[in-house]
């Protein structure tokens, strides 16, 4: 049952409309659980596509095992998807730093206050990203730790390969996850893959934790998968070191994403392709795993070229 969220005319005969998928079982009880799944926050996060259409294609395949609502919003910035622009074009504005919005605000201020309103009152919602195209991500969540007492529950089902706790950060204040969790619904961020693109395998991952997780809450009765036991920054008190660029130039990796790295390993160079000589070979600092490495060559002094995840793994 497509539903409209919010919708608003726009110049030249134009209209921005945010629309969401209702799943929901045959016969209603009325003491139904709700399950909110969001993506398309940024317009060049893609990765979250493949995930609302394969949950929705598995749900309406076995409707009989659906046992709650299942509110499905695969675009929160049509405008942004539809041109290929991360914040919502025109106004040059990130929508994850308008929440929770204004019904009195402008029209991205209004558009966020109508989904917040949309989505309040869920029992869970999940919020799907993709790393922007800059960067490569394996798939995560990421929480501030007053939350994780909270959320790592849930995160754990998801069959992911690692959850990020960190120190609270004002720049969330303003995000969807953040004014849904302090409105009373545990809200999960998750981050995968790269800007623009999407990778199958990754979104065959988290579709069947996302199922995990909605059995574990009495939401889905259908088979699952055991989901992976993720790793957690906050236990075993691993460090996140990040790696910039010291030069601009070229960054031609020498690592692979996902894999294990010593202190003194080469990370990879930055490269001059009009002297021909290498301006900074990247050294590993210390021990860990590359859960975050630079995808678009392209780099400036202080671009992020790696995360990694120390400690032993």
């Amino acid at each position: 049952m497509v539903k409209t969220v919010f919708s608003i005319d726009l110049p030249v005969l134009e209209n921005m409309c945010i629309l969401k998928n209702r799943l929901q079982p045959l016969d209603l009880t009325g003491n139904e659980r709700r399950v909110s799944i969001v993506t398309g926050i940024h317009g060049d996060e893609l990765e979250g596509q493949y995930i609302c259409y394969e949950i929705i294609r598995r749900i309406k395949e076995n409707m009989e095992h659906l046992c709650g609502i299942i509110d499905i919003y695969p675009s929160l910035n049509p405008l942004g998807m539809d041109s290929l622009t991360r914040g919502i074009p025109a106004f040059d504005l990130d929508l994850n730093r308008c929440f929770p919005g204004s019904k009195e605000g402008d029209m991205a201020e209004n558009a966020a206050a109508k989904i917040v309103e949309d989505i309040l009152g869920s029992h869970l919602c999940i919020d799907l990203h993709s790393s922007n195209i800059f960067l490569r991500e394996i798939p995560q969540v990421r929480m501030i730790e007053e939350n994780a007492s909270m959320l790592l529950p849930y995160a754990k089902l998801l069959n992911l390969d690692f959850v990020w706790v960190h120190p609270s950060a004002t720049v969330q204040n303003a995000t969807l996850a953040h004014a849904l969790n302090t409105n009373g619904v545990p809200t999960i961020a998750v981050e995968m893959g790269t800007g623009m693109r999407i990778t199958k395998q990754f979104g065959d991952q988290i579709t069947e934790g996302i199922f995990c997780l909605l059995k574990e809450i009495g939401m889905w009765s259908g088979d699952v998968i055991l989901p992976k036991t993720p790793i957690v920054s906050s236990e075993g008190h691993r460090d996140v070191t990040m790696v910039h660029a010291e030069a601009s130039g070229i960054f031609l990796p020498a690592v692979k994403h996902w894999n294990s790295i010593k202190k003194g390993d080469v990370i990879g160079d930055i490269v001059n392709t009009l002297t021909g000589e290498i301006e900074q070979h990247i050294i590993a600092p210390c021990d860990g795993m590359v859960f975050t490495l630079r995808e678009y060559p392209v780099v400036n002094s202080g671009s992020l070229i790696v995360r990694i995840l120390g400690g032993d793994l």
